[in-house]
């Protein structure tokens, strides 16, 4: 395997010399990415298209547009977010003033997924830059186009010790994981998060984890059952399903489930079938996937969709009824169009199912009642979610995004993405104007003292 020692010498040289700390560089070098981005659209959104069969919509909504949006909010709080920040100091500690400091790690690495094969790789790097830092991206082989789209057009706008991008397959990842990085921000499966920890450890590197898992939609009876259809349609099928957020899977309170699922069909219609009917519905990455998608059709009763094609890669959107935990579609992430509903009529026996999966990386809630959105929020543990939507959260630059337990460590997004490539350096500025004497041991009563500041 490829040794990287060399790049990284040339990247940690470049840091050393202290060009990315000044925040003008930073700046400039966010305003190129953002014109990188743009002055690229039509390019960008071809390699999606062969890559995914994304339409020019999907690809400007969830890729290009929350970029363009990650660098102007950035742009705009970059200038503040970089000044050291004042806190307060304790009683006994009379005279001084504390500051923490943001400083840049130095070298990080950015291992990015297939899905969102654009934004995911790039979304991270607007954090890195932000925060002074140096990076080499390394983007997924399954979507070929885009990631070597994404290599050519880092290469012609940075120099190579600033940011680079490094393309390969697994063994590539595991050659770039044997060098010490100052950071490791990993999007991807669980599976592949824990290889990604036991390669850190080793060099003790900091590292950030952006997971999935089962991530669960609740309807419960009071809610605006046609909103919720439409709203959970659109954020469970948008990228086919192939969205860490996405809802895995679907608990309606009895009372409602049949209303609620007739109008689920009805939305995925409205919403889709053109779409699906067209060829323009975004496909399954690769074969594999495929087959581990489709092979979930045989848990309980197809209720609508359930048609494919092993030639275009594509399922149509799919849901399925019948179902217990039991069956293999509640065994893993289904990470594809096919959405599993359950039902209950016993709030706390539904939570307490919820909470015997692995944390989810999000969760949903469709209610109109306070109570049961406090509930909810207050007896499941997850990663971060929506009140009476899906998805959406994770657009927001003002809410940091990530997981818990097994759906990842640390979170990004607005001044998130800056903190989380950031060292907090906490400062104590002592006056010299006075000094305590009875913090030393040499005085005469220093203890009787001491104890009267602390109680």
């Amino acid at each position: 395997m490829e040794s990287f020692s060399d790049l990284l010498k040339r990247q940690r040289d470049f840091f050393q010399s202290g060009k990315t700390k000044d925040v003008s560089y930073r700046i400039e070098a966010l305003t190129t990415l953002g014109n990188m981005v743009r002055s690229n659209e039509t390019e960008l959104m071809a390699a999606l298209k062969k890559d995914l069969n994304k339409s020019d919509f999907d690809s400007y909504i969830s890729e290009m547009g929350i970029l363009l949006e990650e660098i102007r909010f950035t742009l705009k709080h970059i200038k503040d977010w970089t000044q050291p920040r004042r806190v307060k100091t304790a009683f006994t500690q009379m005279g001084s003033k504390g500051y923490i400091y943001s400083e840049p790690y130095g070298v990080a690495l950015i291992i990015s997924p297939w899905n969102y094969p654009l934004q995911l790789a790039i979304a991270p790097l607007i954090g890195a830059i932000a925060a002074g830092n140096c990076a080499i991206l390394k983007p997924s082989e399954l979507t070929p186009e885009t990631s070597k789209l994404i290599a050519d057009l880092i290469t012609k706008t940075f120099p190579a010790e600033y940011i680079s991008v490094v393309q390969g397959d697994a063994e590539t990842t595991q050659s770039l994981l044997k060098e010490k990085f100052d950071y490791i921000f990993f999007t991807g499966s669980v599976a592949v998060g824990k290889v990604i920890m036991e390669a850190a450890a080793k060099h003790l590197t900091p590292v950030t984890l952006e997971l999935g898992g089962k991530s669960p939609c609740i309807v419960h009876h009071d809610a605006n059952i046609k909103l919720a259809a439409k709203r959970i349609a659109w954020g469970k099928f948008i990228n086919a399903g192939q969205t860490c957020v996405a809802p895995d899977y679907l608990y309606v309170h009895r009372d409602v489930k049949d209303e609620f699922i007739r109008m689920f069909i009805e939305s995925i219609k409205e919403i889709y079938e053109e779409i699906v009917k067209n060829g323009e519905f975004t496909r399954i990455v690769s074969e594999k996937h495929f087959n581990r998608v489709t092979g979930f059709l045989t848990s309980g009763e197809i209720l609508h969709g359930g048609n494919y094609s092993i030639d275009t890669l594509t399922l149509e959107p799919t849901v399925i009824g019948g179902v217990n935990w039991d069956d293999p579609v509640m065994q893993e992430e289904i990470f594809g169009p096919i959405l599993p509903i359950l039902d209950y009529d016993d709030i706390q026996t539904m939570v307490g199912k919820i909470n015997e999966q692995p944390k989810p990386l999000a969760l949903y809630i469709f209610s109109e009642s306070k109570e049961f959105q406090a509930t909810i929020l207050n007896s499941i543990s997850f990663g971060g979610g929506c009140i009476n939507d899906t998805v959406m959260h994770l657009s927001s630059p003002y809410l940091p995004f990530g997981g818990v337990g097994e759906s990842g460590i640390g979170a990004y997004h607005g001044r998130g993405s800056f903190d989380v490539f950031s060292h907090q350096k906490s400062i104590l500025k002592q006056t010299t104007t006075f000094d305590l004497p009875f913090r030393y041991p040499n005085r005469k009563d220093a203890l009787k003292q001491i104890k009267l500041f602390i109680k």
